[in-house]
């Protein structure tokens, strides 16, 4: 989204909030953007310990630390996407009238959400259902992804060294390795291979496994299963080459997978609140992804997967469906959303953005 955000504003300055234990103390760096830590952590404390006590002392101390960031500072606007470094940064940019947009891409709000939905100039969510439920000027954005534009399925096949014809199946776990997946694939890849493509993205930890079962299988299989533990631009490529996916229900992963009109099969990560489920439901409940609980999810179920590419009516319906949830424009909706808080005028009307959220990028 910063890329939307700097083609619209030449002179664009980002400053970073974050807490201790995140990913963005080597992430934001290594970005080129300045990181500020507040005292707080960034993942709070589940069990109990020492720090359940702290964590509550710890968040108290952060409000005037955000508060005197944003003092020296003068922000025009406060982009936040929840967590429990969203509290101490939205109470100070309430306190000191800078406005600010709160994003939650879960289809269930997080705690910190709901807690501070409030202070927020305007909040941006992935689903409609969410915005309906979340107090103050919401606007259903869908979830800011990468661009497709220019991404075309026969030089992305080529790129990623499939072949030209026949039905490919990404299975992508996300952010992480994702052991179940990986297994899944495992029992099911002899059996699998006669009739689909397997573009596998294992995780860097099983990443050698896969390789050495990639070259057990027979010369006439082996260019069938595509083996990469991660992929960062080409994911783009690997979405639009591919004809579904089979995966976890992160919005972002799900955001992607609707903008290119891929039906999925949906593991959702059994934990954490059962966001991933609430995620995944959303597609599941118009025909465009099938459910699959994770402790069901073995050989046969990978099985069935790609069994759908066998149906061509089904796979089309769940294609269709799919592309109609995509919002491929969330990242420039929210970029000019952004932008309209900063000028500090009358808040955008929610149909202009939801047009926008539309459009190809």
């Amino acid at each position: 989204m910063l890329q939307y955000l700097a083609e619209r504003s030449a002179d664009l300055q980002v400053r970073w909030i974050g807490g201790h234990r995140g990913l963005e103390s080597t992430v934001v760096p290594a970005a080129g953007h300045r990181l500020d830590l507040l005292t707080l952590r960034t993942l709070r404390t589940v069990d109990l310990s020492l720090a359940t006590v702290m964590d509550p002392v710890r968040l108290l101390v952060s409000v005037p630390q955000a508060m005197a960031m944003l003092g020296r500072w003068r922000p025009d606007v406060v982009y936040t996407t929840g967590g429990y470094v969203a509290i101490p940064t939205l109470a100070a940019a309430a306190t000191l009238r800078v406005p600010s947009l709160l994003w939650e891409g879960n289809r269930l709000a997080g705690r910190s959400v709901r807690t501070t939905a409030r202070l927020a100039t305007a909040l941006a969510c992935s689903f409609a259902g969410t915005a309906a439920a979340l107090p103050g000027r919401t606007y259903t954005t869908g979830t800011p992804i990468r661009s497709f534009a220019g991404v075309d399925r026969a030089p992305a096949r080529a790129a990623l060294g499939l072949p030209e014809e026949g039905p490919v199946v990404l299975v992508f776990g996300g952010s992480q390795a994702v052991r179940r997946l990986n297994e899944a694939v495992a029992d099911a890849l002899p059996r699998v291979l006669g009739a689909v493509t397997v573009l596998h993205l294992t995780g860097e930890t099983a990443y050698a496994d896969a390789l050495r079962r990639r070259e057990a299988l027979p010369a006439g299989r082996r260019e069938r299963y595509r083996v990469f533990p991660f992929l960062g631009d080409e994911m783009a490529s690997a979405l639009v080459a591919s004809d579904l996916l089979v995966g976890r229900a992160g919005s972002s992963t799900l955001a992607e997978a609707a903008a290119v009109g891929l039906p999925l099969v949906v593991v959702p990560y059994p934990h954490a609140a059962a966001h991933q489920a609430a995620n995944a439901r959303e597609l599941a409940d118009v025909g465009a992804a099938e459910l699959v609980a994770d402790e069901a999810f073995d050989g046969h179920a990978f099985e069935r997967a790609c069994a759908i590419l066998a149906d061509e009516p089904r796979r089309a319906a769940m294609a269709a469906a799919s592309r109609s949830l995509g919002r491929p424009g969330a990242a420039t909706a929210t970029a000019s959303l952004l932008l309209d808080l900063a000028e500090r005028g009358p808040l955008p009307d929610a149909t202009r953005i939801e047009r926008e959220t539309r459009a190809m990028a």
